[in-house]
C-alpha cells in the first residue's frame, strides 16, 4: 500500500485595479493511485505591504521568491511601477 501527497496549483487570478493575485492550491492524497482526500487552499498577494510610523508611511514590495514560478511570472508582468505606487497612494489615502 502507497500513500502519496500531491500539491499543485489549481488557479491564479489577477483581480481588481491593484492587481491582487488570488491563488487555489490543492493537495491530493493517494492510496496505490486511487485518490482518497483532496483540500483546496487558497492565499492573496497584494504588490506590497504598508505600516505607518507616526507620520512615516513604509511600503515594502511583497517578497515573491518562494513562490512557484507560475507566480512568480505573473506577478513580475502585472505589478508594474505604476500599478505599486497606486496601491501606496491608495492605502495612505484609506487611513482612517
Amino acid at each position: 500500500m502507497a500513500i502519496t501527497k500531491e500539491q499543485s496549483i489549481e488557479k491564479i487570478e489577477v483581480v481588481g485595479i491593484h492587481k491582487c493575485i488570488q491563488v487555489a492550491t490543492d493537495i491530493v492524497i493517494k492510496e496505490d493511485g486511487t485518490e482518497i482526500s483532496r483540500t483546496r487552499n487558497r492565499y492573496g498577494l497584494s504588490p506590497c505591504t504598508s505600516s505607518k510610523d507616526g507620520d512615516k508611511w513604509t511600503h515594502t514590495d511583497t517578497d515573491i521568491s518562494s513562490l512557484a514560478t507560475e507566480v512568480q511570472a505573473i506577478a513580475n508582468v502585472v505589478w508594474t511601477d505604476e500599478v505599486k505606487e497606486a496601491f501606496k497612494t491608495d492605502v495612505e489615502a484609506q487611513e482612517v
